[in-house]
C-alpha cells in the first residue's frame, strides 16, 4: 500500500497556534518535506522545528526568495517526484506549511501532482488574515458584510475596484508595495480604517494603524486590514506607544 501525505499547516509563525493534529503527526513524522529558501533557514521547519523527531529524513523544497521569476514548474515536478518515491515505498511523508495549506499555500502545487495517486490529507492550520486581526484587536468582518482579501501586487485600479465593492478588506503580499498601496488608501479616504501588521505572533511582531506607519517598503509576512464599519478606530491600550 501507499503512504498518505500530509499537508500540515503550522499558523502564522508561533509554535503555539499548530493545532493538536499537527503537533501530533509532525512529531511521530518519519519523513518531513518543507519549503526552503535559497539562503537561510526555512520558516516552515523553524516553526515545527521543537517537535521534528531527530531520525525523520528531511525533504526540502529549495524555491528561490527574489523578485525575479524562476522555474517554479521545475522545482514543484522535482519535489513531486521525490515525494512520490516515498509514498510508493509505503512510508506517509509530512509536508510543513506556514499559515494554511490552501490560503495561498504552496502545498497546492504539491496537490495538483500527486492527488490522482496518493491519498492525500489536509490539516487546516491557522490563516495569516486571522492571526492580524487578532492582534489588531478588531473584527475581520461581520453580520453580511462582505470580505475581499487583495494581492498587493496587483495594479491600483483593480484593487480599487475591489475595495469599492467589499465591506471589509484584507491586502496580502504588501512588501514593496506598501508606498503605493497607502497613497492608494489615502485618496480613497481609508488611510484612517487601514490597520497594518508585520510578522504576526512572532517575537519580531509590529502592530499599527497604517496612516502611523513610518515606511516605505514591508517585510513579506505583512497585512493590511480595512473594515469599513469603523469610521474611527484606534489601536488597543496594549499598542498605544
Amino acid at each position: 500500500m501507499s503512504g498518505t501525505l500530509f499537508g500540515i499547516g503550522l499558523g502564522p509563525g508561533d509554535p503555539e497556534l499548530m493545532t493538536l493534529k499537527a503537533h501530533r503527526l509532525i512529531s511521530s513524522a518519519k519523513v518531513i518535506a518543507y519549503p526552503a529558501p535559497d539562503t537561510g533557514e526555512s520558516f516552515a521547519r523553524s516553526i515545527a522545528a521543537s517537535i521534528i523527531p531527530q531520525d525523520a529524513r528531511e525533504i526540502p523544497i529549495v524555491v528561490p526568495m527574489r523578485v525575479e521569476r524562476f522555474p517554479a514548474q521545475e522545482i514543484y515536478d522535482k519535489a513531486a517526484a521525490e515525494i512520490a518515491q516515498v509514498l510508493a515505498s509505503g512510508e506517509d511523508v509530512v509536508t510543513l506549511c506556514e499559515g494554511d495549506p490552501f490560503f495561498y499555500g504552496s502545498f497546492m502545487y504539491l496537490f495538483e501532482r500527486l492527488c490522482d495517486r496518493f491519498e492525500i490529507e489536509v490539516v487546516p492550520g491557522v490563516t495569516s488574515l486571522t492571526a492580524c486581526a487578532a492582534q489588531l484587536q478588531r473584527p475581520l468582518t461581520s453580520r453580511n458584510d462582505v470580505l475581499t482579501v487583495i494581492p498587493g501586487p496587483l495594479p491600483d485600479d483593480a484593487i480599487e475596484e475591489k475595495i469599492e465593492e467589499a465591506q471589509a478588506v484584507a491586502i496580502m503580499k504588501v512588501g514593496r508595495h506598501l508606498a503605493r498601496l497607502r497613497a492608494l488608501l489615502d485618496r480613497m479616504g481609508l488611510l484612517e480604517q487601514a490597520g497594518y501588521v508585520e510578522r504576526a505572533s512572532l517575537d519580531k511582531q509590529k502592530v499599527h494603524r497604517l496612516i502611523d506607519l513610518d515606511a516605505e517598503t514591508a517585510p513579506y509576512f505583512s497585512m493590511i486590514l480595512i473594515y469599513k464599519g469603523d469610521e474611527a478606530w484606534t489601536l488597543p491600550p496594549s499598542y498605544s506607544s
